[in-house]
């Protein structure tokens, strides 16, 4: 490794916020455990802290809050549900009687302690890449986390899906074992951001469409991908279909607070991986992770139009006047629920200020070419909490059927997205499953 890449790969180890009250009161008891000594176990937990907000460990493995690495979130697939598991060191329940040998190999092979075989819903096809350093990292920071006794609900998999011992032929097709080898030719930072995007990141487990054995399809890297009915969109550099025309700093911005002006606002699980991860990452991570996006070869996905470039400003107040209203109307379904926020124009209100409602127009969800994303917001919301804005938008599920939800979402990508994109009534069902 030279001595840039080697600086790029160790570099942005300071963690924002210092480890809690109980990492604190639990340090010195777990610190012997891993063989670290007094002085420099305080450091490393902090850098073990940082590393594992990049890699949104907490996101998978705390469902109840007041229970943070103690797992039991449900993650469906094709073949039934995986609930994860446990990560506080408890010894009973958690990986308290794990020594760094087996964090390593679950991390870098994915093997249990046991010797059983993990399902790839733990992306250690992605982790695989971590540097020993940086996963013994975690794992000290990891045994500072309060032990919490709870064992998660068994995963529902259905038959053959449920023999771990298959893995081994999944294995063969979509994964390769091995640490992040950086390339010469290209800069530290360029270095930095692919060590971050390929492994910790895993940003590939959702912006990659699977094959038939729901491995990654490596031909479409970063072309986007439907997960639990969210499209995560194109983030490679394409004009039209991906994010050619952003900026390092929109990129750099999005991360850190979840809005580009003008382009994008996070919601659903990208508004999580924000609120969780990378808002935390310092300037010298957001900005190499924008340096190597913008490099990846763009993949085109069939639009002739970037998402961000649709929209014109409604009149639906003065084409309602006067006129009886019946049936279901979109436009009146939006003056209802929608205009106090974003202005009945659509143009919203507040402009690119942190807690300003924003305009429908140069949205990147509303001129989508699928309305799937739209559509959940409307069902389900938007709660995004950063360092500098708490933001929320009602959930409208309980308060709209599927037709008017549907109506809602069409007369909203008709008027300022993109207007072939549209959803049924059925379809908006199916999504009320997710």
């Amino acid at each position: 490794m030279s001595a840039s890449a080697a600086e790029a790969a160790n570099a942005a180890s300071t963690p924002i916020a210092e480890p809690t009250t109980a990492s604190r009161a639990t340090l010195g008891a777990f610190a012997a455990r891993i063989g670290l000594s007094a002085a420099a176990s305080p450091n490393l937990v902090k850098r073990g802290e940082y590393l594992a907000r990049a890699g949104d460990c907490s996101a998978c493995h705390t469902a109840d809050k007041s229970r943070p690495f103690a797992g039991g979130v449900p993650i469906s697939t094709p073949f039934g549900t995986i609930y994860t598991p446990n990560i506080t060191p408890d010894p009973e329940t958690g990986i308290g009687r794990w020594d760094n040998t087996d964090f390593l190999r679950a991390m870098h092979e994915g093997i249990g302690k046991r010797g059983e075989r993990l399902y790839p819903a733990f992306p250690y096809t992605e982790y695989t890449k971590v540097t020993q350093q940086d996963v013994l990292a975690i794992r000290a920071y990891l045994n500072t986390v309060m032990p919490v006794r709870y064992t998660p609900p068994a995963s529902t998999l259905t038959f053959p899906f449920n023999q771990r011992w298959l893995m081994v032929f999944w294995n063969l097709f979509n994964f390769d074992e091995g640490r992040f080898v950086p390339e010469p030719k290209n800069s530290a930072e360029w270095n930095r951001g692919a060590y971050l995007v390929q492994g910790l990141g895993h940003c590939e487990e959702c912006h990659t469409p699977r094959n038939f054995t729901q491995g990654l399809k490596s031909s479409a890297r970063f072309s986007g991908a439907t997960l639990a009915g969210w499209h995560a969109f194109n983030i490679t550099p394409d004009r039209n279909s991906g994010i050619g025309n952003w900026s390092e700093d929109d990129l750099m911005r999005y991360l850190s607070t979840g809005v580009a002006p003008g382009r994008a606002n996070a919601a659903g699980p990208m508004a999580e991986v924000v609120a969780g991860s990378t808002q935390y990452l310092d300037s010298v991570d957001l900005r190499s992770i924008a340096i190597y996006l913008r490099s990846l070869p763009p993949v085109s996905g069939g639009e002739t139009r970037p998402r961000d470039q649709w929209g014109q400003p409604a009149d639906a107040v003065s084409g309602l006047r006067g006129q009886a209203v019946t049936g279901i109307n979109g436009a009146q379904l939006f003056l209802a629920n929608c205009a106090s926020c974003h202005n009945w124009t659509g143009q919203g209100v507040g402009a690119s200020a942190p807690l300003a409602y924003p305009s429908l127009m140069h949205n990147t969800v509303v001129g989508a070419s699928q309305a799937n994303n739209l559509a959940l917001v409307v069902l389900n919301g938007v709660a995004r909490k950063t360092q500098q804005t708490d933001v929320l938008m009602p959930a409208f599920g309980a308060q709209l059927n599927n037709e008017q939800i549907a109506a809602l979402t069409n007369y909203v990508t008709k008027q300022f997205g993109n207007p072939q994109a549209t959803i049924t009534a059925d379809q908006v069902q199916a999504l009320r499953a997710h």
